[in-house]
């Protein structure tokens, strides 16, 4: 263990990771690759998901080039997209799929893998996915008998006259209603715009991995009334008491503030819920009013709910009060998330220390992980276990941001932060010093760190979180002394 650190000098918030020179790694941490699984959780077992059919022609199989699958490698960095994009891309966001049954047609093992991998993802959370071998002939032959679902994705290698025979046997099989996307193996913009015509819903070309593939059902399923989708972030602590919840409310206050981006708080710590004290905020409505009813959650009474804070700030205060267990199911956090996501850019999650089935779903369903940590064994040992489920359960997605914060406690022993990130298997995004004046002061008076001191290095460090957060400068306005008079302006 090693004595607390100096952070006057050497603790720069806008370097990369934000880490002091004397704490930073000499080489980045080997990132472990979470490994695609063999029998996807949600679908049949791999021995039921490719029966004994017949295999395919050889031609067939022979036309399909290789493809690149690459749901074994999560992405590096999220992806940001600057304009709506096809794929159910909003904003940057991937909408998640609705409540819709999916069945596959796959000529290879391969692209069963892949499917199999998609259907793990957060997005298609709430489809149920079914996939076989067999191809286009076998779908024929099924759908003889059988209903057919939302949508049907069929992998095909062949091409012309054949490929369109087959497909109008297809579409007299089909009810009304059911979504075609093909998988297929020529790269080629006339076939594409034939198949187009002839009321396919996509026409999709390898290399393709399971993101593609998600995005491509969504793009179908985006709901045209309720386009849009805001960001939400999910802070959790590593255990209690290392300020994740403080953190939370600061970004979140930076967010709307630096970006001048609508931002709402989630108080999600029903029974201790910190968000109204933190912000000197008193209100009759909560977040359990919302829970309780989820299905009657609309603008309305988001707006009746809602306690407004600043001009792009609001919050959704917890209950705060032991009289009631809130035993809740998962959906109802869910839906009432849906509902506030689809009125503001940023939603930020406040998630209790707990672990629960509601508390698993909701963390892992967000856009973007933030876990807290204090440099501990114990805050060491829950911050892995977290981080590495969340790798493993999210291949599609970026790694969860690492902060670690309360660091340079006088006379506390310390993992050095070098081997907490080694030992963690990732470096930290930040890491922040223990100021308990300024941040006794915040809690005390209802304030932001960055209103009780704007020039601090804890102020810095989560503006710096916020821009990586929302991918631009989060400074907040200086504001003149009549805002200054009148309180947040």
């Amino acid at each position: 263990m090693s004595d607390a650190y100096d952070f006057d000098d050497d603790f720069d918030p806008t370097e990369p990771f934000v880490l002091p020179e004397e704490l930073r790694l000499d080489e980045p941490a080997d990132t472990a690759v979470a490994a695609v699984p063999t029998d996807p959780v949600g679908m049949e077992p791999t021995d039921e998901l490719i029966p004994d059919f017949p295999a395919p022609p050889a031609m067939i199989a022979d036309e399909l080039p290789a493809f690149g699958y690459a749901d074994a490698t999560p992405m590096e960095e999220p992806l940001i997209v600057e304009d709506p994009a096809p794929g159910g891309a909003i904003n940057g966001v991937d909408q998640p799929v609705p409540q819709i049954s999916i069945r596959a047609f796959c000529e290879r093992p391969d692209t069963v893998a892949m499917i199999g991998s998609a259907a793990l993802d957060r997005r298609l959370a709430r489809a149920h996915v079914q996939a076989s071998l067999g191809g286009l002939p076998e779908a024929i032959e099924y759908y003889h008998d059988e209903n057919t679902p939302n949508l049907i994705l069929i992998e095909s290698g062949m091409r012309g006259a054949a490929l369109f025979e087959q497909l109008d046997e297809l579409a007299n099989v089909c009810d009304p209603g059911t979504k075609v996307i093909i998988i297929g193996a020529a790269n080629d913009v006339g076939l594409y715009r034939q198949l187009i015509r002839r009321g396919i819903s996509d026409y999709l070309v390898p290399p393709l991995t399971s993101l593609q593939l998600i995005r491509s059902i969504a793009d179908i399923y985006v709901d045209p009334d309720q386009p849009f989708a805001g960001k939400v972030t999910a802070f959790i602590g590593a255990k209690g008491g290392v300020g994740a919840s403080t953190l939370a409310h600061n970004v979140a206050w930076q967010i709307s503030e630096g970006a001048q981006a609508g931002t709402t708080i989630m108080d999600l710590d029903l029974s201790f819920g910190t968000a109204g004290l933190d912000f000197n905020q008193e209100s009759n409505s909560n977040i359990g009013d919302a829970l309780a009813e989820p299905d009657r959650v609309d603008d309305v009474l988001l707006e009746r709910l809602l306690t407004k804070c600043t001009e792009n700030l609001s919050i959704f205060t917890a209950p705060a009060t032991l009289d009631k267990e809130w035993e809740l199911d998962p959906a109802a956090y869910e839906t009432v998330i849906s509902q506030v996501r689809a009125s503001v850019p940023h939603v930020i999650l406040d998630l209790p220390h707990t672990w629960s089935r509601w508390v698993k779903s909701t963390l892992f369903a967000a856009d973007e992980i933030v876990i807290v940590a204090s440099p501990d064994l114990a805050s060491l040992r829950n911050a892995k276990n977290l981080y590495d489920l969340a790798k493993a359960s999210r291949s599609n997605d970026a790694p969860p941001k690492i902060v670690v914060n309360q660091v340079g406690v006088p006379k506390r022993p310390e993992i050095p932060i070098k081997d907490f990130a080694d030992a963690l298997g990732a470096e930290p995004v930040l890491v922040l010093p223990f100021e308990p004046q300024i941040f006794g002061k915040a809690a005390n008076n209802g304030q932001m760190i960055q209103e009780v001191k704007a020039d601090s290095k804890a102020a810095e460090g989560l503006s710096h979180l916020a821009g990586l957060l929302t991918g631009q400068t989060c400074a907040p306005r200086k504001r003149g002394l009549l805002q200054k008079l009148l309180g947040r302006g």
